[in-house]
Parts: structure tokens; sequence; C-alpha cells
């Protein structure tokens, strides 16, 4: 299905989940008449960006009821729920969430907290994707050249000229807590300049990609990906004139939507169907994830040659065109299977 410039990519299978999701009986093992309780434990900002009156709404219709979870009571005092769906950080909330899941194994948890963690660490969440092979995917994807610097910004410079990487280098904070601070980029041109960096932080090499991203939101199995405008691309003039260290803002985020604008066509083809598929499926397996999305660049000059950048938590989905149809029939899926499942067991 294409939208505005948008694509949304959805298999036979989950076409034929779609078709059957609002329809339940008890001889297919489902409840009737049964409101679904999905408890929400997210932060002021995520709730307002992210249950917007357009999502309650048609959550209601198909029998979806979202109810606000309280941290600082028992979950095993409040539900009961059939989901519970959190982006809260902090030791103490994720041991609340492990506890209670171990109590309550029939509730499904969007996600389990040690998986969020991997992705809260730059250096881990791109690991995964450095260990694939889709070579026979109609492209290749792979991650910039990058090093990490945990403390001490004088050893910056000798570090990146061990590590053989190539200036400009885009610099990014190693932790990724949820702050707007913790998805700033400065983009270093020079060897003097690296040393007023603020470690810790990663490197990467910056890889020209005509100043546009391609965010790939993923909710299940669903796939939807939308253009974004993207750092500007650097040539070798710019390299030995400049110095110094430029910030900048959350660029994906912050950023108007790309669909729409005059962009030549070799910069603006969206990466290939059967990769980006493939890409999801293997990162839905390898991260243990099912709410994320992956920042992707196509390298200048390539067709198929495309790097991860980022991937991110339970992301912006108020921004996703269609969202709310896109989650909602998403959390019927998850209801639906529940109850499949049990059914066969009593069988």
């Amino acid at each position: 299905m294409r939208l505005n410039g948008e694509i949304s990519y959805m298999n036979e299978e989950e076409k034929e989940n779609d078709r059957n999701l609002p329809s339940f009986s008890i001889s297919g093992g489902f409840p009737a008449q049964r409101t679904h309780v999905v408890g929400y434990a997210l932060t002021s900002k995520k709730i307002k960006s992210f249950l917007q009156p357009k999502l309650e709404g048609l959550a209601r219709k198909k029998g979806i009821l979202f109810v606000a979870i309280d941290p600082n009571r028992p979950l095993s005092d409040q539900g009961p729920f059939d989901i519970v769906l959190h982006k809260l950080s902090g030791k103490k909330w994720c041991q609340i969430l492990e506890d209670y899941w171990k109590t309550h194994p029939e509730v499904t948890v969007l996600d389990p907290p040690d998986a969020i963690e991997h992705v809260h660490n730059r250096q881990s969440m791109l690991q995964d994707v450095s260990d694939l092979n889709l070579s026979d995917c109609n492209g290749k994807v792979g991650v910039p050249k990058q090093l990490v610097i945990i403390n001490d910004p004088s050893s910056i410079p000798d570090a990146v000229i061990k590590a053989g990487l190539t200036l400009p280098l885009v610099a990014k904070p190693l932790v990724v807590d949820g702050s707007a601070k913790s998805h700033e980029l400065s983009l270093a041109y020079d060897q003097f300049s690296l040393s007023k960096l603020d470690p810790p932080l990663v490197l990467q090499e910056f890889v020209n990609h005509g100043g546009v991203l391609f965010k790939v939101y993923i909710v299940g199995e669903a796939i939807k990906v939308v253009r974004r405008f993207s750092l500007p691309d650097v040539n070798k003039c710019e390299v030995l004139n400049n110095s110094g260290v430029f910030r900048f803002p959350r660029v994906s985020c912050a950023a108007a939507s790309a669909d729409d604008a005059d962009l030549d066509p070799r910069v603006a083809e969206l990466p290939p169907r059967p990769l980006l598929e493939r890409l999801a499926k293997e990162l839905r397996r390898r991260l243990g994830l099912r709410l994320f999305n992956i920042d992707i660049i196509r390298e200048l000059g390539t067709r198929d040659r495309f790097y991860v950048i980022d991937i991110n938590y339970f992301p912006g989905y108020g921004k996703m065109p269609e969202y709310e149809h896109i989650f909602t029939d998403f959390l019927l899926s998850l209801v639906q299977s529940k109850y499949k499942k049990r059914a066969v067991n009593n069988t």
C-alpha cells in the first residue's frame, strides 16, 4: 500500500490476520464481547504524542481499552491487563516489570526490559546489523565504520588514527536514554576538534547519502517507510576548508518529511522491499523487540549499498501515517494469537 509517498509492507499472512481480527467467537476460542485491556506506562511526552484521540477512539471501536499504569503502585494490584505497553527507564521500573511478568506469564509485555536495554547503547544496537548477511536481498546492509570512546577526550585523535577512521566523523552519545541530548549529533571536521568532544560517545564515519534518510517503522510484522531530510553531503573541499565541531539537533525527528520534496529519483528511491522485510525479520529475532524503528541511509552514487545508522525503541509512531490502524491491528493480533494458543492447549 502506498500513501503520499510512504510505503507500507504487509505479507499475505498479515493480510489474512487483518481480515480475521475484528471477528471473535466462542467456538474459535475467543471471548465474545470482551474488552481487551492495554495497560500503559509511558512518559508524559510519549502519552501526548502517542495516545492521541483518534487512536483511542479507533481502539475502543475494536474492543481495546488503554488504561494508565501507576508505577508507584504494585502492578499486581492494577489491571487485569492483556497487554502491558511501556517506555519508562530505570532499574526500579525494570525490576517491577520483570517480577510482574514472572507471576503473570499470560500477560504480553511490550517489550522485554533486557531487550530494550540492548538498544539503549549505540555500540550494542548496531552489532546485530554488522553480523547480518543480506547480500541476496537486492542490496547490501551494513553499519558505518565506528569507534567507541568511553572517556579522556584528549585520547580521541590518536584513537581515530589507530582505528583508521576517515574524517569527517559523526559523534553521537553512547547511551540513548530518551532525552533530547542523547539524540544530538556533532560533525567533527579535523583531528584537533576531536579532543573537544564529550565522551562517552560513538564516532561514525560520515557517509554521503544525498541528505535523505529512510525511517523504517516496525510494528510487529508490519513495516512502514517514510523519507526524512538528513545532514547534507560533505565534499573534500569542505573537509579541507572547515575545522571545529558543528552540533545538530535530533536530525531525523526534527526535520520535515522529504516525501513530497522534489528529489533526485536516485536519492528518493525507497530501499527494496525484500531487503527491508528480511532486515526487519532478522532484527526482530535478534533484538527480541516488536516495536522499533531503523534509520537507514543509501550511500550516494549507489542503488544497493545501505547503512543502518540508528535503531530506536518505541519511536514516535504518532508521526507515522495511519499509525492508529497499524497499531490497533497489531494489538488485536497479539490478543488473537494468545486465545488461539489457549484454545489449542485446552483441546
